[in-house]
């Protein structure tokens, strides 16, 4: 597992300027983010870069939308601490083992060539989208919650959707 706290993933910004502003205080702000992971299973703390973004949209309150634009990633929030990172890898390779008889991973079946159903199914578990509550121009979160993007079919070059709207 590659739990990466210190190594920062590499990001691209990307900005629809047609969403930037709408009438009565009202605000739409958009970005692609790019990362591009380093394992086949990653998990990634972007609390900052969400905030970040948050902070560059002008909404002090209002809601953040993410979204995956991959099926063999996941959002979710947890305590970013190293046990229990090792623990949720533990966790979903029991529960949706690698190498077990996924039809997805049989040529008999499928037309896949990546042998990743485990991947898809780990992603299906947790989910690809996630909105939280903005205030004060940052994401309400909890004491020890993080926002943590879960790669389980890298290392790829992985793209989410960051919506933040509010006034």
């Amino acid at each position: 597992m590659s739990a990466s706290a210190g190594a920062q993933p590499q990001l691209v910004e990307a900005q629809d300027p047609a969403l930037e502003g709408r009438p009565g205080g009202q605000r739409l702000f958009v970005r692609i983010l790019d990362w591009i992971s380093q394992d086949r299973f990653q998990l990634m703390n972007i609390t900052d870069r969400i905030n970040e973004i948050v902070r560059k949209s002008g909404v002090r309150d209002g809601m953040v939308h993410l979204q995956s634009l991959h099926t063999t990633t996941a959002i979710f929030l947890n305590e970013w601490q190293d046990a229990l990172l090792k623990d949720i890898e533990t966790f979903l390779d029991q529960v949706v083992g690698r190498h077990s008889p996924w039809r997805h991973n049989d040529p008999a079946y499928s037309d896949c060539e990546r042998r990743n159903a485990d991947s898809h199914l780990k992603g299906l578990l947790l989910g690809q989208t996630l909105s939280l509550q903005v205030r004060n121009s940052s994401v309400l979160l909890g004491t020890w919650q993080s926002i943590i993007l879960a790669e389980f079919d890298g290392p790829r070059s992985r793209s989410m959707s960051v919506q933040v709207v509010g006034v």
